[in-house]
This record gives C-alpha cells, structure tokens and sequence, in this order.
C-alpha cells in the first residue's frame, strides 16, 4: 500500500487532470507559442505535473532579469503556450523550475530545490523546446523540437 501522502498526491494528480485545460495557466499563454516545454519525472516514469515555473529575460542594460510570466505544467507535464510570439525576441532567457516543492508534494527528499536554464534565442521565427528529465538527485536538459 502507497503511503497517505503519496495517495494524496496521486489523487491531487488525478483530480489536476480532470480540470486542467491541456494548456498551461499562463496570464500571457498562447497555443501557437513558439516556446514550449516538458518534464518527466525519470523516478516514476510519469509526467510531472504541477511543477511551478517562471520565465525570465535578461534586461542587457541592466543586467537585470525581467520576470515575462509564471506557470505551472499541466497533468501531462507541459506547458504548450508559455509565450506568445510576439514578446518572443532575440536575447538570453531563464527558465525557473520550482522542483523542490513539487518533490516536497510528492513527499520526497530532493536534492535541488529548483532548476535554473538559462539559454539564448538567435531567432524568435524557429521553435524551442526545453524538455527536463528529473528525479530527486539530478536532472538533464536540452533543446528539443
């Protein structure tokens, strides 16, 4: 038998599935984003869902980081419409993944209480995708299509 609060948090899971959307909840989301991302929980397999996240673009001026939107990722682990095109630009973004609260909610210790990917978009016209693999003791990322 799982322990109550595992059971919690899958019942949380299921419930989250039913009323989610498909789409992130994202004040600036846009399906056509061309900015997406994914992650799977490596330890169970499972997409990890409700994972708070909030996207960041360095102001160069300053050298200051400009906080775009927040989100959290759906019941299959995505966020399909993070931003739209149009405040897509050139420049140096952060993408901020709140992982330790989610391992918290999944009654586990983890070993990075959030993750931090920071990349550069040369050409807002092409697709990004930041997919991240995660467990308790690591993650992985890449650019994904």
């Amino acid at each position: 038998a799982l322990p109550i609060c595992q059971m919690s948090a899958s019942r949380l899971q299921h419930i989250q599935g039913h009323l989610s959307s498909g789409e992130c909840k994202s004040m600036s989301a846009s399906p056509d984003s061309p900015l997406t991302t994914h992650i799977l929980n490596t330890a169970s397999g499972l997409p990890a869902s409700g994972v708070q996240l909030q996207l960041s673009r360095l102001d160069v001026p300053t050298q200051r980081w400009v906080v775009l939107t927040t989100s959290s990722t759906n019941f299959d682990g995505r966020c399909p419409g993070i931003l739209s095109p149009e405040r897509f630009t050139v420049g140096t973004y952060k993408m901020r993944f709140e992982t330790g609260e989610f391992w918290k909610q999944q009654c586990q210790a983890s070993f990075y209480p959030y993750v931090e990917i920071v990349f550069t978009i040369l050409d807002p016209g092409q697709k990004y995708h930041i997919p991240l693999l995660l467990s308790p003791f690591s993650y992985t990322t890449y650019r994904g299509s």
